[in-house]
């Protein structure tokens, strides 16, 4: 008797001289463990959710799509298997065909089952397996229910299973909207839009049907498509004032992956257009009223009738071979107001939406948002664009822009919120190096009818103008007489600031107050422009705000580790998210992990941000992952209990993905509980003491430390105190480690008692500083070097040299934003073996 086809329900419900849907027989891939995942808009949007067992697809119809939540059972309904090639389709099933409608390949990747368990358990109904796939990942459970009454199909429940990339929500479907093979959007699967990538990557009238390319590249996400401005109601809402942008952060290189939309970036004017039907504005960055600078795009945009919304994008000129121009788009500006003609080819490219019809758009993801943009501007007609754009694949559309000459582009986090200032949400990669600078002055042409041979640049650095070098071409004649004309009014007899005589001889000064974009090849070790062009004035922004733009080195994401909520706010006061989080730790994790690799640890989590609901937990629950370790230890009474600890970075953002701030570690190893390595002696000022008083404090516990031959190393807590930390042997016994800092604390006390005290009392400290001794006991802990308090504005804890110790005037100076300059400063001559010490706890 023939073995039943186990395809043979699949193949009876199509047919194959209609749909495209694959055949197939029974197979095996190369690994026998394929997964995907299809979001399928049939009669009911639902997801197919299919595991390779024995050379078919098993399938389950899954409602409401996969999430992350361990709490949220999701219902799946098993449907008939499929053949192992359906695992590539993606496309559309035609109307009155089984399952008519679109079908997008949402997912895919490996599984497997967890230890212990095989595909055998199917049988028996209950499933524990893991997936390694581009959007799910970890462990999952699949459950079977018991047939009610007359269902005819067997009913699952679909769950995920507490980990490193459990999340809270349903992130994974709201966010993930375009498919893992093409990067389409359902609705251009819909309409059978072919999404290949191509960049030519060659100059001059190229550049257009480069951007056409990076258009066919998953570059657009649908939306809803606009109503004709006939059929469009009237918008309620009021014309939307200004609101502050957000900016991008220069980076060292293209992130990677497909969380990141990359943008080309325009050589032009950013501009944010308020616009409620026939009554438009025009804002520059810094909000100035640029209305009447722009009559065509005003009209143009006017005519759109749009509802109320405030649009952020990129004014930008052409030259005759289509290549962004600014210095054509400055000659267009400077003719002053209503002087702009039609024929000056100007075009606004939009690629943000921040309200829409009184409705504020800046909290929604970055995908979303230009999901509305672009049903907004549906009917949008040249000079009027949205701003193309690709999901992943950065790396490409960056090679062809620098080929093509042009200046770069922009990477934009594809789940994040606009927000309101410079953040690593955005990152700019440029080809070649432009910034703006202060203009100080002109040296003086021997040249006839050259009315200056250079000018001189600066930069404001924490306030004050820095010398930056000249710049002496880029200039034609026509220039050359305009900025003469605009200089004279400016001409001052004193420097405005500090440049070397050889440079300043023959200068004629100015007030700083142009400002100037200038490209150049890079910065010399003194600080000064090398090969530097003049590009052009920047009426737009302001001389007190011209700052160096120095790139910031990516930290790319750990391997394994998925930071969901990367847009969720964790420092309310400041606005950094966990994704800010997140990226802080994986940069600074070569620093951290020397003192906190291999030592139990507690944290501090709080995973709905810190100023909600936090908590310490020291014990491993199983619910971090194989990137955390746990080690068994003898509590007080007598029971062994596992402690965590982690020896890298996917351990440190495996706690971070299940909402840890805070690292605090024991004053052992985990490979000997038993030995202590290190003394922390916290000193925890009363309320109304100064910093000052800390900072005396500290340098005397050194001193006497000194004198007992002990070196001792100072770290800011990032709290109020300083931590002075004594690296020791693991040559003693918790008894004596204890006893040493508990006698040490006490005779402070009683040497100086009217500063220090070693009563933990609030109402024996007052006035004075408790020396905090019992963070040296067995099981306690202090905050690690590097680690972030949950505390306002994300401060860190941040070791110190003792000769800097006066320069600070708090205990929490560094914040988060600092990871770059933390890092550097652990890497340097300063802090070169802070915290290291081969010394054992004097006999006394």
């Amino acid at each position: 008797m023939a073995a039943r086809d186990p395809l043979q329900a699949y193949s009876a419900k199509r047919d194959f001289g209609r749909t495209r849907e694959p055949a197939g027989k029974r197979a095996s891939s190369k690994g026998g463990n394929l997964f995907v995942v299809q979001k399928h808009d049939a009669t009911r949007l639902h997801w197919d959710f299919r595991i390779e067992v024995e050379g078919v697809l098993k399938s389950w119809a899954v409602t409401r799509g996969p999430s992350p939540d361990p709490d949220d059972k999701r219902l799946a309904v098993q449907t008939e298997d499929h053949p192992l090639n359906y695992a590539d389709f993606e496309g559309t099933i035609p109307a009155g065909e089984y399952g008519g409608g679109t079908v997008m390949l949402w997912d895919r990747g490996t599984w497997e089952p967890v230890e212990g368990k095989s595909a055998n358990d199917l049988a028996d109904g209950h499933l524990h397996f893991r997936l390694l796939g581009e959007r799910m990942k970890g462990e999952w459970l699949l459950i079977k229910l018991k047939r009610r009454g007359n269902e005819k199909r067997d009913n699952w429940l679909l769950r995920k299973i507490g980990d490193a990339h459990a999340a809270q929500g349903d992130v994974l479907v709201e966010r993930s909207l375009t498919s893992v093979l093409t990067g389409r959007t359902m609705a251009e699967i819909a309409s059978d839009k072919e999404a290949r990538y191509s960049l030519s990557g060659k100059k001059g009238s190229h550049f257009a049907a480069e951007m056409k390319a990076a258009r066919s590249h998953n570059v657009k996400v649908a939306g809803k498509k606009a109503k004709p401005a006939s059929k469009r109601k009237k918008s309620s809402a009021a014309l939307p004032d200004f609101e502050p942008l957000q900016l991008a952060t220069l980076v060292d290189a293209v992130p990677e992956g497909r969380q990141w939309i990359h943008e080309i970036k325009f050589d032009g004017y950013r501009a944010l257009i308020a616009a409620r039907g026939e009554t438009v504005r025009v804002f520059t960055r810094s909000g100035l009223d640029w209305t009447e600078k722009f009559g065509p795009l005003v009209r143009s945009i006017a005519g759109m009738d749009l509802p109320s919304c405030l649009i952020d994008g990129e004014i930008m000129a052409a030259d005759a071979e289509g290549n962004p121009s600014f210095s054509l788009l400055q000659s267009v500006l400077k003719r002053g107001h209503g002087a702009q003609g039609e024929g000056d080819a100007l075009s606004f490219h939009a690629f943000d939406l921040l309200a829409l019809d009184g409705e504020d758009m800046k909290p929604l993801p970055n995908v979303e948002r230009k999901q509305r943009l672009s049903g907004l501007l549906a009917e949008a007609k040249p000079p009027i664009h949205v701003a193309d754009h690709i999901i992943g694949g950065g790396e490409k559309l960056f090679a062809a822009m620098c080929k093509a000459g042009q200046e770069g582009i922009i990477a934009k986090r594809a789940d994040a919120p606009y927000l309101a200032k410079r953040t690593q949400n955005w990152l700019k990669i440029k080809c070649i190096l432009r910034q703006e600078f202060v203009i100080v002055g002109m040296t003086r042409s021997t040249a006839r009818k050259r009315p200056f041979a250079s000018l001189l640049l600066a930069q404001r650095e924490v306030g004050e103008l820095v010398y930056k070098g000249k710049v002496g071409t880029g200039f034609n004649e026509e220039l050359l007489e305009s900025l003469a004309l605009q200089f004279d009014p400016l001409k001052i007899d004193d420097r405005p600031l500090e440049v070397p005589k050889v440079e300043a001889r023959g200068a004629q000064w100015l007030k700083p107050e142009l400002v100037a974009e200038v490209a150049f090849a890079e910065f010399t070790g003194e600080g000064r422009v090398r090969h530097a062009s003049f590009v052009g004035l920047r009426e737009d922004k302001k001389a007190k705000d011209v700052t160096p733009e120095k790139p910031v080195h990516l930290a790319q994401p750990v391997a394994d580790v998925a930071i969901s909520n990367r847009s969720r706010v964790i420092f309310p006061e400041s606005g950094q998210t966990k994704g800010d989080l997140a990226d802080y730790y994986t940069l600074l994790a070569p620093a951290m992990l020397p003192f906190l690799a291999n030592r139990p640890t507690s944290l501090v989590r709080c995973p709905q941000g810190r100023s909600k609901h936090c908590f310490f937990q020291k014990h491993d629950s199983g619910s971090f992952g194989d990137h955390v370790h746990h080690v068994p230890i003898r509590e007080k009474d007598g029971n062994a209990e596992d402690y965590l600890y982690v020896n890298d970075a996917a351990g440190i953002l495996a706690c971070v993905q299940m909402g840890t701030i805070e690292f605090h570690g024991w004053c052992a190893k985990a490979d000997d509980v038993e030995a202590p390595d290190r003394m922390v002696i916290d000193l925890d000022p009363d309320e109304g003491l100064d910093f000052g008083d800390v900072k005396r404090a500290a340098k005397d516990i050194r001193a006497r430390l000194s004198d007992l031959g002990l070196v001792s190393f100072a770290m800011l807590s990032g709290g109020k105190g300083v931590h002075i930390v004594v690296p020791l042997r693991r040559d003693h016994t918790w008894e004596a480690h204890v006893s040493f800092a508990e006698r040490f604390a006490k005779a402070l006390g009683l040497a100086d008692p009217e500063r220090y005290v070693a009563n933990m009392s609030k109402a024996k400290r007052k006035g004075r500083i408790f020396i905090d001794w019992l963070r040296n006991q067995r099981g306690s802990t202090a905050v690690m070097p590097y680690s972030v308090r949950a505390r306002a504005n994300a401060p860190v804890a941040a070791p110190i040299d003792w000769d800097e110790l006066d320069t600070f005037e708090n205990a929490h100076p560094f914040k988060i934003a600092d990871g770059e300059a933390l890092l550097k400063r652990s890497q340097g001559k300063l802090l070169k073996g802070w915290g290291v010490a081969e010394q054992s706890l004097p006999d006394i």
